[in-house]
């Protein structure tokens, strides 16, 4: 079962995914020993993971952590909490998808994501996972999104545009979005009352139960 576990150490936090307990069959029987995943961030950017197995879980940890350290890479943000646009990963079985979100909103993810995300620095975005939960698929599918993600600048200098076109695009997409979230919902919502008050007419329409005639019943009484 995952867990996270959090450790600052010269400005990085260590965030311990899983640990696994693993067997290697040999010529004189079994030999076990310890697999950990260790996902290792800034909190501002920067995020690397790694993977280590060894006898004793404390070194196993600390070899995951080493690699995580080596494989670090730059996350592109937005505003320091989120990302530029929605974007998919896939590796193996495993497909991500992340989506930018409003301030506020969270992270919505579980598992190595919300690890991942945690350790980066991004406060609020939106993920679905599809297909395996493996965590080594899962982390290294997210970290096939983030080298999807490209920044304004980026595409503004690629395409011979300027900065503020792509941005005046993000903000009339993103106002699209909310007023089709709005729509949704009140949608939702009317058709919601909209059963409830067909229910309600069923049931006025529906005949009453009628009680049983006295006399009925007093003939069923004297028989006993």
């Amino acid at each position: 079962m995952a867990f996270n576990q959090e450790n600052n150490n010269a400005g990085f936090v260590d965030k311990l995914v899983g640990v696994n307990r693993v067997a290697k069959v040999v010529k004189g029987g079994r030999r076990f020993s310890f697999s950990a995943i260790v996902v290792v961030g800034d909190e501002n950017g920067r995020v690397g993971w790694g993977s280590g197995k060894a006898k004793e879980v404390p070194e196993a940890i600390r070899k995951a952590t080493d690699v995580a350290k080596k494989r670090m890479v730059r996350v592109p943000m937005r505003d320091g909490r989120t990302l530029h646009h929605d974007v998919q990963g896939r590796f193996g079985a495993s497909k991500v998808m992340l989506r930018s979100a409003q301030p506020g909103r969270g992270i919505i993810a579980g598992g190595p994501m919300r690890a991942i995300f945690e350790a980066v620095g991004i406060k609020d975005v939106v993920t679905k996972s599809l297909g395996s939960n493996n965590p080594y698929n899962m982390i290294q599918a997210t970290f096939a999104a983030f080298e999807e993600l490209q920044t304004p600048r980026g595409v503004a200098s690629k395409r011979g545009k300027k900065v503020s076109d792509f941005k005046r695009f993000r903000e009339m997409a993103e106002a699209q979005r909310a007023l089709t979230s709005e729509a949704m919902a009140e949608t939702n919502a009317e058709e919601g009352q909209a059963a409830k008050e067909a229910k309600k007419e069923v049931a006025k329409k529906a005949p009453a139960k009628k009680a049983a005639p006295k006399k009925a019943a007093k003939k069923a009484e004297e028989t006993k």
